[in-house]
């Protein structure tokens, strides 16, 4: 049993957002029942890479959900989709702003005939204000956001990442506040909407920047791998082309570094006497410390590090990641039966309660997997209308 075994949610959402959020969910043990277009399916499915035309993308992003079909854009395929939200505690969506109304699916009609159901709402620009109604992806909420501004090296343009960022910090976010409501509904009984937009949850990772500009008017720049706030802060590059991180913050870790690499006499340096010293002096530092490393290859440097305990570590690809007795230890990566591929890896469930865990039961499975023990088993509808709907396109 997970730790949300019993909360039954129905995933209406597309994509990256809406999957990502349930799928937090159903990793610890949360019922999800994911819709998806009869005929065409989710267009997650359809991103690389692929083997023999599967998404390998779709086996992570759909774990541990219950795949059914549903046209939402046809009356029928509403009147089940409202049927299928009288036995859910959580609706999660992620559309432009109005479609779920426009299908007769708003958050009033589902209060209706779900009491204090709970509608987790991801979109662009979030529900309300003057942007709701453009369409939003994350690379745009991204830039909204303010980060790509300060990411990246000082003579390169901005910075955005190589992954769906904003996606799935929101999701992440989604998840969170549908949790939130439920502890909410347990204490009240009433049900509520997550209005969560792509760009907000970001902007709120940026700590102090809102209050540094309102009260010095700071407008964080791109530095590189440095940060303002503490020097040194790098990936420095080895003699045999590898790259550590390091940061170093309070003066206990900076004396440990700078006895490590052999130059004690920087701790009472005036240019490197406390951090703000530092920070004020982090190109002077940096090519101090760059030098040191380059002369050394990575095993080295990380022997030497781990005997002063230094705060480092090497800069991971997906190779080391794979060979990492760390990452070996703690299972972050396991083995899941797939029914077409055999044998896949992915990530486990992240956080680990030590009593609930969580697990991945099942990879991302075939269009409509679960379509007849849903619709004929748990809705009690007849083979015959079953056979009807389907020939019509509506589930």
């Amino acid at each position: 049993m997970g730790a949300l075994d019993g909360l039954r949610v129905l995933n209406l959402g597309t994509q990256i957002a809406g999957p990502f959020c349930s799928a937090l969910l159903a990793d610890h043990g949360a019922d999800v029942l994911k819709v998806e277009r009869p005929g065409q399916g989710d267009p997650a499915r359809t991103l690389p890479p692929m083997i023999d035309g599967v998404s390998l993308w779709w086996k992570v992003m759909a774990r541990n959900q219950r795949l059914i079909t549903l046209n939402l854009a046809h009356p029928s395929g509403q009147d089940l989709a409202r049927e299928l939200a009288r036995n859910v505690d959580i609706v999660v969506e992620n559309f432009r702003p109005g479609t779920l109304e426009r299908w007769g699916l708003g958050y009033d009609e589902l209060d209706r005939v779900r009491p204090g159901i709970i509608l987790v709402r991801i979109s662009g620009y979030g529900q309300t204000g003057p942007y709701r109604q453009r369409p939003g992806y994350g690379t745009v909420a991204e830039a909204m956001s303010g980060i790509p501004a300060f990411t990246g090296m000082p003579d390169h343009p901005p910075q955005l990442s190589a992954f769906p960022l904003a996606d799935t910090v929101a999701a992440t976010f989604g998840a969170f506040g549908a949790l939130a409501a439920v502890f909410h509904r347990h204490r009240t009984g009433k049900g509520q909407v997550v209005d969560v937009s792509l760009f907000e949850p970001l902007f709120r990772l940026v700590e102090s920047q809102v209050i540094a500009y309102d009260q010095l008017g700071i407008i964080k720049k791109r530095r590189g791998n440095r940060l303002e706030e503490n020097a040194p802060r790098n990936a420095y590059e080895t003699r045999d082309g590898e790259y550590v991180a390091v940061s170093v913050l309070s003066p206990r870790t900076w004396e440990r570094f700078a006895r490590a690499i052999g130059r004690e006499e920087l701790i009472d340096d005036p240019r490197f006497i406390d951090n703000v010293s530092r920070c004020e002096n982090a190109e002077a530092l940096d090519e101090i410390i760059a030098r040191w490393h380059k002369e050394r290859n990575l095993p080295d440097v990380l022997q030497i590090f781990e005997e002063n305990d230094v705060v480092a570590g090497p800069v991971y690809d997906i190779t080391r990641i794979f060979s990492d007795e760390q990452y070996r230890a703690r299972e972050a990566i396991i083995e899941v039966q797939d029914p077409r591929l055999g044998v896949i890896k992915m990530q486990n469930v992240a956080p680990r309660l030590t009593l609930t865990p969580g697990s991945v039961r099942h990879p991302g499975l075939e269009l409509g997997f679960h379509n007849n023990s849903v619709y004929i088993d748990e809705l009690g509808m007849t083979p015959a209308r079953f056979a009807e709907l389907s020939a019509s396109g509506i589930i």
